[in-house]
């Protein structure tokens, strides 16, 4: 087999030789220009894996030349070269469809990890083109509707890519399902996949927890610690509910982004760190920076590419088909025959509007599967929470005021529960979520919606 080939753009020809020398090593070829025309006519002569180019041209920038490679060969990942500290650069060449960036003065192993992880894009493609049933064998993101081949789409060209990206939806969309997939799919799928809570988090404890502390740091440091981004080194850390986090630590985490490293507690020297960076919330984060409560560069540096996950009220056409296989899955892990959905429970599920999304289709369908008597689920095994009253069904609102009742009831159950694991617990809300088989984020809910201090 050829070795790969790599386009140099840079006008400094000791930047030049550097970059081909280091490539030469791994046994990549090198074809080098020293500006935006000679670049172009080297892309129509020859077939490139990999292009590396400086921001600053004599005739243009970098940003030009991956809009050009975006356009006319969108297989190539291009990666650019900026001045130490213009993130703002960096940022916008992401923005264009640069697959990474790497800063001035050219950190060897990083740009080496740059270019190992940029050739593996042809790897990962191919082996998706080889396996194009492996989609629901790995929890792919199910549905037939125009929204969610929308985010399949989307997904498939955020893979390509080393940008952050933000994902934006209600709770229960499948927020952190779209971020795995992304990694996946992309050249980071061999490596660690480290999804945090940042809800979830002490406050007192962030540090230690994102960066890792040294042994005698603080009290209570009897040995290191790694941190959540050396976990993830070589692979993609999730921010689950990045709008949770204390300003003080958005500071810290704005520089381990910029900078690419990380200073563990007690460290005196900082440890670089290729991670690539996903965050999602449910709350509206441009609005927190305007509150104050958010800091704008770092809204600015995480949302590069946003994916929207819509609601599941607005891909109701997806739910026969999730119920289908969510209660696949219940009856094969409750050990008893997949039941059967009746008409008049299909129908409303369509009409309910789902405020909790997929996460509330499926604990309906858990309760629904523990009450249903024989292989047929019907209206009542779902005790829907509310009446089911939509826009795409008005008129079944006065048939099932009972529905109130049954909320009622499933709300005292419920806050039974919750207090019971609570009280064993020594109201330690990790380890009663825990006990309940929920979230601790679905606790946090439920405790400010049924009013439990």
């Amino acid at each position: 087999m050829s070795n790969p080939l790599a386009l140099i753009v840079d006008d400094e020809p000791d930047i030049r030789e550097l970059l081909e020398i280091t490539l030469g090593r791994m046994q990549i070829d090198t074809r080098a220009a020293e500006d935006l025309r000679s670049a172009r006519e080297w892309l129509q002569k020859e077939s490139f894996d990999l292009c590396l180019t400086d921001m600053r041209l004599p005739d243009g920038n970098g940003i030009e030349l991956v809009e050009t490679i975006s356009k006319h060969y969108p297989s190539l990942p291009v990666a650019v070269i900026t001045a130490h500290g213009n993130m703002d650069s960096a940022v916008q060449a992401l923005k264009a469809g640069a697959f990474d960036f790497v800063s001035k003065p050219v950190d060897l192993t990083m740009l080496r990890k740059l270019v190992g992880t940029a050739l593996k894009l042809e790897q990962a493609t191919a082996s998706k083109e080889t396996t194009p049933d492996n989609k629901e064998k790995n929890g792919e993101l199910l549905g037939k509707s125009a929204a969610a081949e929308q985010i399949r789409t989307m997904i498939r060209k955020l893979a390509r890519s080393q940008a952050p990206v933000f994902i934006s939806g209600e709770s229960g969309t499948g927020k952190e399902l779209a971020a795995r997939l992304i990694h996946e799919q992309g050249p980071r799928a061999d490596h660690n996949f480290i999804a945090v809570n940042c809800g979830a988090i002490p406050q007192e404890l962030m540090e230690s927890e994102f960066f890792g502390h040294l042994k005698g740091s603080f009290t209570g440091a009897t040995a290191d610690k790694e941190g959540l981004f050396q976990a993830a080194d070589g692979g993609t850390l999730f921010l689950d509910e990045v709008a949770d986090l204390p300003l003080n630590m958005q500071v810290k985490l704005l520089r381990a982004i910029q900078e690419k490293s990380i200073r563990p507690v007690g460290a005196q020297k900082e440890l670089p760190v290729d991670v690539r960076i996903a965050s999602a919330t449910h709350k509206d984060l441009s609005q927190l920076v305007e509150q104050g409560e958010f800091r704008q560069d770092l809204f600015y540096r995480i949302n590069v590419i946003e994916l929207a996950i819509p609601p599941l009220r607005e891909r109701r056409e997806d739910i026969a088909l999730l119920a289908d296989k969510m209660l696949t899955r219940i009856a094969e892990h409750s050990g008893v025959e997949k039941p059967r959905i009746d008409r008049d429970a299909l129908k409303a599920l369509f009409s309910y509007g789902f405020p909790g999304n997929i996460r509330e289709l499926e604990n309906m369908l858990e309760r629904a599967v523990a009450l249903c008597e024989g292989s047929n689920i019907c209206l009542d095994d779902l005790l829907i929470p509310q009446s089911i009253a939509t826009l795409d069904n008005q008129d079944t609102a006065p048939e099932l005021e009972k529905g109130t009742t049954l909320d009622d009831h499933m709300e005292k159950v419920e806050r039974e529960l919750i207090t019971k694991a609570l009280e064993q617990t020594h109201w330690n809300k990790t380890a009663a979520a825990k006990k309940l088989g929920i979230s601790f984020r679905a606790l946090r809910y439920k405790l400010d919606k049924l009013g439990i201090e």
